[in-house]
Formats: C-alpha cells, sequence, structure tokens
C-alpha cells in the first residue's frame, strides 16, 4: 500500500506537468484510488468500447467489464 501511494503520487507529478502526458493501463483499482486520470478509455477486442472520466473507471469495478464491448 505504502508502495502503491509512492507510484501514485509519482505518477501524477508527472502528468501533471504542463509539457507531459502519461498512457497508464491497468486492471487494477488501487492504483486508480491514487492517480487520478482525467480520462479513462476501455479497450475491448483491440478498439475503445467506452469512454469517459475518472467516474467511468468506479463504475467498472462496482458493475465489471459484462456490458462493455
Amino acid at each position: 500500500i505504502d508502495a502503491l501511494r509512492t507510484v501514485g503520487a509519482g505518477i501524477n507529478a508527472i502528468m501533471r506537468g504542463a509539457d507531459k502526458g502519461v498512457l497508464l493501463i491497468t486492471h487494477y483499482q488501487r492504483l486508480l484510488d491514487h492517480v487520478k486520470p482525467d480520462r479513462v478509455h476501455v479497450l475491448s477486442a483491440g478498439r475503445i468500447a467506452r469512454s469517459g472520466g475518472p467516474e467511468l473507471a468506479h463504475e467498472l469495478e462496482r458493475e465489471g467489464y459484462a456490458e462493455v464491448g
């Protein structure tokens, strides 16, 4: 848990830089508890099946991926 906080803080610091961008690929909600994404995209069969804001990650955690793609 301490390592997740450290990694999350580092990712947040990088992605908030004016000349930086981060593409973070994860299925791990606990990491997203520390990294606050601007956008969330769900890939299914190599395509973006759904997009949204940070609330989409929470919805997927609650409801799963069955309804996506």
